[in-house]
């Protein structure tokens, strides 16, 4: 995972009908026998350029080399009042190589996947290694701990979904949240789906590669008038669009959360008990996460350094990572460095049981990588039985944000 947002996941699939009001979902689905097989021809050609820019490291001299490629393509369609305002296409595609001469380290890019091109940034990274200062904690990580066999986690679901069919449903996604009384204007209402492949080969013979996608649905409104007026949004994102929230439920609740907003009054000063909106706790977990990472750690940037095995939260809270989920919009089975993830806690029992390190943090640190170069994979926090309505009885006078 790139950046800390992607670490939740939305599980629970629900009827295609209760995803748009134009018919059942799943009908938008049939018939993608043929593009099925032009993107798995897609993803063993990636595979091939990624195999043939490795060989041709070996050929420019490098000792040891690694490339990355991705290629991503999406829709997104957003309406506002009632018509559709914006239709975008995106398509694109990048190659980096990473090439070693012993301790000497250079790095190169590229989107053209022109033959001459790929020699071309080869021999870019190569000239760069060699002027490169040496650096005793570079290089790829362990060839025992590649990920062998890594399994398929089921992260590809595409959406045959036309521009048209995406701008119906977002004009009704609006159309939901603007029927609510007290609501006065909108921002829109977006539809989109994206679809990616990634594949990641070293020198030690990994060559890893996986499609994934990822749809979404997002409404933001305003409510009340003039000087008073409030803005607020609900979304919902998910790998199968099968298992999107129902586009009414999207509407409504960024309805309800603008005019929950309105008439804001202040608390008399106290010492009060504070409530986070699990959208904006993830935040809190992700500053947590900033700070055990292996950049800040050895670059002793973190008020958690050296802090392994110290209790930082109360014995019930366990934050524990499951990489392997199926379909999960956070799930992957190797990391940036080609190592295998497996699950793991971060806090257990209230304890910093591990940090967040890449092969080259962890040599930094004299660690052992925790198979987390780019990032975690999705995060679990325990919890008690109650719902946000019981946890706000249970606070009584106090602060919810």
């Amino acid at each position: 995972m790139s950046n800390y947002g992607r670490n939740t996941a939305r599980m629970a699939a629900r009827h295609p009908v209760r995803v748009t009001p134009h018919g059942p979902l799943r009908h938008q689905l049939n018939g993608m026998g043929s593009v099925m097989t032009e993107r798995d021809e897609s993803l063993e050609r990636l595979r091939s350029q990624v195999a043939e820019l490795l060989d041709e490291a070996r050929r420019q001299g490098a000792g040891a080399a690694e490339v990355g490629v991705s290629e991503d393509s999406g829709l997104s369609v957003t309406a506002r009042m009632g018509s559709v305002e914006t239709v975008e296409f995106n398509r694109d595609r990048g190659f980096g190589v990473t090439v070693y001469f012993g301790q000497r380290r250079g790095t190169a890019s590229t989107s053209d996947c022109s033959p001459g091109a790929m020699r071309d940034t080869v021999r870019a990274a190569c000239n760069i290694a060699r002027y490169t200062a040496e650096d005793s904690y570079s290089g790829l990580a362990d060839a025992a701990l590649m990920a062998k066999d890594p399994p398929d986690l089921q992260l590809y679901s595409p959406w045959g979904l036309s521009a048209e069919e995406a701008g119906e449903m977002a004009i009704a996604c609006e159309a939901r949240a603007l029927a609510v009384a007290g609501i006065s204007n909108s921002e829109g209402a977006t539809v989109g789906t994206h679809e990616g492949r990634r594949v990641y080969g070293n020198s030690h013979g990994f060559l890893g590669a996986y499609r994934s996608t990822r749809h979404q649905a997002s409404c933001s409104v305003l409510a009340g008038t003039g000087t008073g007026m409030e803005r607020d949004y609900w979304y919902s994102m998910a790998r199968d669009a099968l298992q999107l929230d129902p586009l009414d439920d999207i509407g409504r609740i960024a309805a309800e959360r603008a005019l929950a907003r309105l008439n804001p009054r202040s608390t008399p000063t106290g010492r009060l008990p504070v409530l986070f909106a699990a959208e904006v706790a993830s935040g809190l977990i992700g500053h947590l996460l900033g700070a055990i990472s292996g950049g800040a750690l050895y670059r002793r940037a973190s008020f958690l350094l050296d802090c392994l095995g110290q209790q930082l939260f109360p014995t019930w809270v366990t934050i524990d990572e499951r990489p392997l989920l199926p379909g999960a919009l956070g799930s992957g089975a190797f990391d940036d460095d080609g190592v295998a993830t497996r699950a793991k806690a971060f806090i257990q029992d209230g304890l910093l049981a591990s940090y967040v390190l890449s092969a080259y943090s962890a040599r930094k640190l004299g660690m052992q990588t925790t198979g987390n170069a780019g990032g975690v994979h999705n995060l679990f926090i325990t919890h008690g039985d109650d719902d946000l309505p019981a946890l706000l009885k249970r606070m009584g006078r106090g602060v919810y944000i």
